[in-house]
């Protein structure tokens, strides 16, 4: 089954169309990324998703549920990690995950088992008693995924869950993605971080002006452009030429003086040769 199922989904907002006729699968137990430019529609499909923003037309499933007509158990089966740190500063960390549990009505016992499992998933057993306001911004990201997962859902939404990390920091976060991932939850991942959906997913999409450029794996979507890419400058523009192997790329560098930068193709350059714009 899929876990999610967007059918020739539209939406407006006054004479904008951000989302035209969106059609998307998602697996159960695929790490799925959502990438595109600001004002390419993500926010406003997971809005839809999440049952913030209703659709004008389509239809769609989560775990086969219709998320119109049952949205109340459509919702159950998701987790949410906002892009913006939403935690309650004033209460501890174990207060907010109690809060949490309570809204998704669990049991005190329930609660008390959950919490304690996912502070110990996420490590943060050691902050129990500590104010949200007092971590730092990584062990913040670390509770509100723990916070997320509190009521196990089959679904999890992680809307830029690095942003503002530093390097080090979201590194230990894509290990924790991964390893929800590998329980058999299913997370559809946007970010702006683009070698975070080349490590991190099984499959990406591309979207653009709200349709739906291109899906696939990473390795497959970059393997469309080549191996190799050679960036070279003039006149204060880049140009990036794309080749199958080293050696040619290399040939070319020399016929060009060797002005050029040689490196690997990545997701980035996938996305801009489509649609002319950087993801970032």
């Amino acid at each position: 089954m899929n876990m999610i199922r967007l059918d020739n989904i539209e939406k407006t907002y006054g004479k904008t169309r951000a989302l035209d006729k969106l059609c998307l699968e998602v697996e159960e137990g695929e790490l799925f990324a959502f990438l595109g430019p600001n004002g390419a529609g993500k926010t406003t499909t997971i809005r839809i998703l999440n049952g913030l923003s209703f659709l004008d037309s389509g239809e769609a499933f989560i775990n086969g549920v219709n998320i119109l007509k049952e949205p109340l158990k459509a919702k159950r089966l998701c987790g949410m990690v906002a892009q913006h740190t939403n935690l309650d500063g004033e209460l501890t960390v174990w207060e907010n995950l109690d809060i949490h549990g309570r809204l998704f009505g669990l049991s005190k016992k329930e609660r008390e088992k959950s919490s304690r499992e996912f502070l110990d998933y996420v490590e943060m057993t050691d902050r129990i008693d500590s104010f949200a306001k007092t971590l730092s911004g990584g062990l913040k990201r670390r509770l509100m995924i723990a916070r997320a997962l509190i009521h196990r859902p089959k679904l999890l939404f992680l809307d830029e869950p690095t942003v503002g990390l530093d390097a080090a920091i979201r590194r230990r976060i894509w290990s924790l993605i991964k390893k929800i991932n590998r329980t058999g939850v299913t997370i559809f991942l946007t970010t702006h971080y683009i070698e975070e959906a080349e490590f991190l997913a099984d499959r990406v999409a591309f979207i653009h002006e709200g349709k739906l450029r291109e899906t696939g794996t990473p390795a497959a979507i970059m393997a469309k452009l080549g191996s190799w890419a050679v960036d070279t400058y003039g006149n204060g523009d880049m140009k990036t030429d794309f080749f199958g192997d080293r050696e040619s790329a290399g040939s070319f560098i020399q016929s060009a003086n060797g002005s050029g930068t040689l490196r690997r193709v990545n997701l980035e350059d996938a996305f801009l040769n489509l649609t002319g714009k950087r993801v970032a």
